[in-house]
């Protein structure tokens, strides 16, 4: 009905010799609007990882990054001697593009985690469950491996792994601020030492902390001018 509305509106008018232009204009906006509506809805592509391993710290957590860098972060596990081996740890963050596009470019290079990815080897040792999964509008893909012999799905789980690390480091260090000060030195040191390494991945998710134990004059100045170094280096590569 609204269809012939518009229809019969615009032959009246241009049969009255009046200039047709503002109907297509109409017509044009609302075609516009239904495709940036179709677009919204769309569903985005994501790229997920999941790894458990008992005994391990944590021993479960799963990460799940769309295509517009969204990520969501899940894990549980004792994080230290008080701490709940139930109690969940829930992040969401936004990563940099270049990391996102990374996740989604090695996810293609594997064929969306199609075929062959574990090994199969029998005298490998067990490094944890893992699971990567893709999925978008048309289709929707996983694959479980302890080891993969593939390059793509090895960059990919380093990086995720190193991903986990970082945020299981900002659990920590801010718990740490609040309840055990002391504690702060010696994590500080392990984080700056694995940024050297490379071995963090999306340092710049910490900068708020790190700038809280920076400023907090309560806080030993060793401790501070450690949490300001990385301050920095987290700015510095993510630019």
């Amino acid at each position: 009905m609204i269809r012939q509305r518009l229809f019969w509106h615009n032959h009246s008018t241009m049969s009255s010799g009046q200039c047709p232009r503002k109907f297509w204009v109409a017509v044009v906006s609302l075609c516009l609007f239904y495709v940036s509506m179709a677009l919204a809805q769309s569903p985005t592509a994501a790229v997920s990882f999941t790894f458990d391993f008992p005994g391990s710290e944590p021993n479960h957590y799963a990460i799940t990054v769309d295509s517009g860098g969204h990520t969501t972060y899940n894990s549980t596990g004792r994080f230290n001697d008080n701490a709940d081996p139930s109690d969940q740890f829930k992040l969401d963050l936004t990563i940099s593009p270049s990391t996102s596009a990374r996740i989604f470019d090695l996810a293609k290079r594997t064929n969306y985690f199609h075929g062959q990815v574990d090994s199969k080897k029998k005298n490998l040792a067990s490094t944890g469950t893992k699971i990567l999964a893709y999925k978008d509008a048309g289709k929707s893909t996983s694959a479980t491996y302890n080891y993969s012999p593939n390059p793509a799905i090895q960059e990919l789980t380093a990086l995720f792994q190193n991903l986990s690390t970082t945020l299981e480091f900002g659990r920590r260090i801010e718990f740490y601020r609040r309840y055990q000060k002391l504690a702060l030195d010696d994590e500080l040191k392990r984080m700056e030492s694995m940024s050297k390494e490379n071995s963090l991945e999306e340092l710049s998710a910490l900068a708020p902390i790190l700038q809280q134990i920076a400023a907090d004059s309560t806080i030993i100045n060793p401790v501070r001018a450690r949490a300001q170094r990385l301050l920095e280096r987290s700015q510095a590569s993510s630019k």
